[in-house]
């Protein structure tokens, strides 16, 4: 072979290597286009810092939210994060920009005081007509909340009526009747003046004989209207 044949053919071959070398050391496209190194700034309601951070799980899309809080003195703020899933690629709009649509989801989380308290599925505008399956639905969060329960009422608690009832009304006490027999006033009447007593015929014949007659007549006098008296 010609040396000059050769010594081309040799340089092909380094550059057909070289070129390959830098296909296989490329990193993949990030999922969907969409620049995923990236989060998604954002504080919350109360400053908590939060951001936002997508990954690809075979058809679906899975977000989380990391969020931390203010410190107060010695004290560290409170962390935690919030996970959902959906498939925002069934939305047009979403293939043409899948950062923007995270970005409408952003503006609604931004308005909670606690970033992983918020709705459990977000529809954003630019995909709003699409189904629920297009959507991102809340999945989990850590540390979870417990909702406390009211007590149930035990046998010396009672459940407190739903509803107050009326005051009764108070009626004015009337006389009670009297019953036959019973509880009847005795009637007090008036002692009729006592009649004076009575004078004796003799005694009032000498009275009388005594005022009319003359001392020597009394006994005369006191004889006639004795008589008259019976």
């Amino acid at each position: 072979m010609v040396p000059g044949m050769r010594a081309l053919l040799l340089f092909l071959a380094v550059t057909v290597y070289a070129s390959s070398a830098q296909t296989d050391n490329k990193q993949p496209p990030p999922p969907h286009g969409g620049n995923w190194d990236e989060p998604i700034k954002f504080s919350t309601k109360t400053k908590d810092s939060c951001a936002m951070v997508t990954s690809a799980l075979g058809n679906y899309t899975r977000l989380r939210v990391s969020c931390k809080g203010q410190s107060q003195g010695q004290t560290p703020g409170r962390s935690y994060y919030c996970d959902f899933q959906g498939k925002p690629n069934l939305c047009r709009a979403y293939g043409a920009n899948p950062r923007h649509y995270f970005t409408q989801m952003m503006w609604e989380l931004r308005k909670l005081g606690h970033a992983c308290q918020g709705a459990k599925l977000y529809r954003p505008p630019m995909c709003k007509k699409y189904p629920d399956e297009a959507q991102m639905t809340f999945l989990a969060s850590w540390p979870k909340t417990a909702v406390p329960r009211p007590p149930k009422p035990g046998p010396d608690r009672q459940a407190a009526p739903t509803q107050s009832k009326p005051a009764a009304t108070v009626r004015p006490n009337r006389p009670a009747k009297p019953q036959p027999g019973k509880n009847r006033k005795s009637t007090v009447r008036p002692l009729k003046p006592a009649a004076p007593p009575t004078e004796q015929p003799d005694a009032a014949a000498q009275r009388l004989a005594s005022e009319y007659c003359w001392k020597s007549l009394h006994g005369i006098c006191a004889y006639v209207i004795s008589w008259f008296q019976e």
